[in-house]
């Protein structure tokens, strides 16, 4: 397939779909290299970025995924009233934190990291789609593994898990303190207020 006919079919593709299409899907439809769809999809990307569209593509990992372009989000939201981005408590971003360093990751290896009962977190970003069940730890009990989704990656504007700030960033001891100071405050976990817009959010560190 020629270049230009293969950019115009992933702008037709990715507009239909609305949620994030792998490259492998792409590949096995257009019957085209995986490289090739790749290079066609940053070409796009870049036209459409260079040209100031109203849309963009997005590269998630091994899919993409067409949007509306950020310095439009307002006027999008106003017109479409479109639901705003989940709201993460200061537990559940020390939560997501961890999963999304140490993924996958059981929800008892969180809790020893936090200090502190993780049910209800765990549960909540689970419900805000910004982590997955994604199979379960081969010992005893069998216990679910976590990872992180898309969701993440589109919410926080990462292309993929490498752009995530170095490790050596997280100090683990404070996250455990801050946590057993929460669960020593008089709100409980589960009544903790949302008060961090993911929207306003830094990247985890």
């Amino acid at each position: 397939m020629e270049q230009d006919t293969l950019i115009r079919a992933l702008e037709a593709i990715l507009f239909a779909a609305g949620e994030p299409v792998s490259v492998e899907r792409l590949s096995q439809s257009l019957q085209t290299d995986p490289e090739e769809i790749r290079a066609a999809a940053r070409s796009l990307a870049d036209s459409l970025s260079f040209d100031r569209r109203g849309i963009r593509v997005l590269e998630l990992e091994e899919s993409f995924q067409m949007c509306s372009s950020p310095e439009m989000a307002e006027l999008v939201t106003k017109t479409l009233e479109t639901r705003k981005p989940p709201k993460l408590s200061a537990s559940q971003l020390e939560t997501l934190t961890i999963i999304a360093y140490y993924q996958p990751a059981t929800r008892a290896y969180v809790e020893q990291l936090r200090g502190v009962d993780s049910a209800y977190t765990v549960s909540a970003l689970l419900t805000k789609k910004l982590i997955e069940e994604c199979g379960r730890l081969n010992v005893p009990g069998r216990p679910i593994l976590y990872r992180t989704t898309p969701d993440f990656l589109r919410t926080f504007g990462l292309r993929s898990l490498d752009e995530l700030p170095e490790i050596r960033t997280i100090n683990l001891d404070k996250v455990g303190e801050a946590a057993r100071a929460e669960a020593e405050a008089p709100q409980t976990e589960q009544q903790a207020p949302e008060q961090l817009s993911m929207a306003e959010a830094e990247h985890p560190s």
